[in-house]
């Protein structure tokens, strides 16, 4: 290998990024789960994006870095009257998506929310569907826009199927910033040249840090990483289209390439891993797995891998929530990663800090009955001191077998389960929750509360026929899939 690097021997684009190119150019989505799925999925990411223009943490962020700058067809952002060009449309569009932490999510060896990549879909399609119509071409169709998804979902949730970037303390979000790069330049009608180069740029990239992400650095950041990661998607995309060269050993150079620089070290002790496992593991063919497999938070806004644990203090509310100051503990039971990401004592200090703490995320329920975005705001949390006193009483174990099946391709659980312990010597049941009512295990009886939360999430931002409008295109397979794609977001405009 050094070798070609003194002769300068530029190498052929790393197999990494050939298999993702393949997919994206070549691969038809024919399952008719995977079509469904998407369609439920951009439904509850769209609502995810409405509710969170309620709070103005997010809306500070959103419209044009120069005001008054007009965008000929510019992409426009659902829920506001805002119309920018694609970059910043994908930024503001991914940072209402996942501001409040409540759209789709997959968990492997690295977990993240693969919806957050119509953030870069979305503005794209938009701004080049009425392009097209603009010059007598046709426009694209929603199809288009459930095709690109499923494929971001599968790049993003097969690369995260072995590959663990927060071992070495690189945030997710890098495949994000991958996954739509990969789908926007097909939109944008890149060759396989053109879309290996902004493949390449991706990963060449300085990538985030994770530290936003946890104590004691937690904070707002992480509610518009994902938008951030998108955006500079559809920029590389764009620098790719307009014949920009690529880096075709970006992964795989000696010293200077991803691997050696980004993926060689374990963030626990900063040691070498050998050369033959700093390179990605992938271990099945890209196809429309992770679209038919993906989690939806449907109940509660807080992090995956605590929605079981909501579920089940919602459970044991009517037990105790006449007892509460007569309470002596509260044992969580969990699996390894509920431990590693969001287990944390002490103080809390904002809401990206609230909705990431298991504990915080099992007493609201447990003391109120349920769990919505208010309550991780200063002023909820100052208001209801029994939040923190019951925090101090709570006792994490992890259970090995949760563990083990969390990984377990044929389950892939997420269990937590609760149980509450008196003073005078009396205790609950113990409460398992192993799937959350957004698994694929439990379809039939989610899907239809999804519908429920987008209808309330509509409600929050348009009046009742507009909702009603909006609800009828999207429970329509077949309408929804031959809708122009400007003329979708056309009834999300203010």
């Amino acid at each position: 290998m050094s070798a070609n690097v003194e002769q300068n021997q530029r190498p052929d684009y790393d197999i990494e990024l050939q298999r993702i190119a393949d997919y994206v150019l070549e691969y038809r989505v024919e399952s008719r789960e995977a079509l469904e799925t998407a369609r439920h999925c951009l439904m509850d990411t769209l609502g995810c994006g409405l509710l969170a223009l309620r709070f103005p943490e997010c809306t500070k962020h959103l419209g044009p870095l120069v005001e008054g700058t007009v965008v000929p067809h510019g992409a426009r952002v659902p829920g506001t009257s805002l119309r920018l060009d694609p970059v910043k449309a994908a930024w503001d569009i991914g940072a209402i998506i996942r501001w409040l932490d409540y759209n789709d999510t997959w968990l492997a060896a690295e977990w993240g929310h693969p919806s957050d990549n119509l953030g870069g879909i979305l503005a794209v399609a938009d701004h080049l569907s009425q392009k097209r119509v603009a010059v007598g071409e046709p426009a694209l169709t929603m199809r288009d826009v459930l095709d690109a998804m499923v494929m971001a979902h599968e790049i993003q949730g097969v690369l995260a199927l072995e590959n663990s970037f927060n071992r070495v303390g690189l945030d997710h979000v890098v495949l994000v910033k991958v996954a739509s790069t990969a789908v926007v330049a097909k939109l944008m009608g890149a060759d396989r040249e053109q879309l290996l180069a902004a493949l390449s740029h991706a990963f060449v990239d300085g990538q985030s840090l994770r530290t936003y992400r946890h104590a004691p650095n937690a904070g707002s950041r992480k509610s518009w990483a994902a938008g951030d990661a998108t955006s500079r998607a559809v920029r590389l995309a764009d620098i790719a289209m307009r014949g920009e060269m690529g880096i075709p050993g970006v992964l795989s150079a000696p010293q200077w390439g991803f691997y050696d620089v980004s993926f060689a070290k374990t963030n626990k002790d900063q040691q070498l891993k050998p050369e033959a496992e700093r390179h990605f593991r992938v271990s099945q063919a890209y196809g429309s797995y992770v679209m038919e497999n993906v989690l939806f938070k449907i109940s509660f806004p807080a992090e995956f891998h605590a929605q079981t644990a909501c579920e089940a203090a919602v459970l044991l509310h009517p037990q105790v929530k006449d007892r509460l100051d007569d309470i002596d503990r509260i044992v969580i039971t969990t699996h390894e990663s509920a431990i590693r990401i969001i287990s944390k004592h002490g103080r809390l200090a904002n809401p990206a800090d609230r909705d990431h703490c298991l504990q915080y995320m099992t007493a609201v329920p447990l003391a109120f009955g349920h769990l919505q975005a208010e309550h991780y705001e200063d002023a909820f949390h100052e208001a209801h001191p029994i939040i923190d006193r019951l925090r101090d009483k709570m006792e994490v174990v992890e259970d090995e077998r949760y563990t083990r099946e969390y990984l377990e391709a044929d389950k892939r659980s997420i269990a937590n389960a609760v149980q509450v312990f008196f003073v005078d010597g009396s205790s609950t049941e113990q409460v398992a929750v192993e799937y959350p009512i957004g698994h694929r295990r439990r379809r039939a009886e989610g899907m239809p509360l999804l519908e429920e939360k987008f209808q309330a999430n509509l409600a929050t931002r348009f009046p009742a026929r507009r909702c009603d409008e909006i609800l009828a295109l999207c429970t329509s397979q077949e309408r929804l899939e031959s809708t122009p794609v400007h003329r979708f977001v056309d009834h999300f405009v203010i």
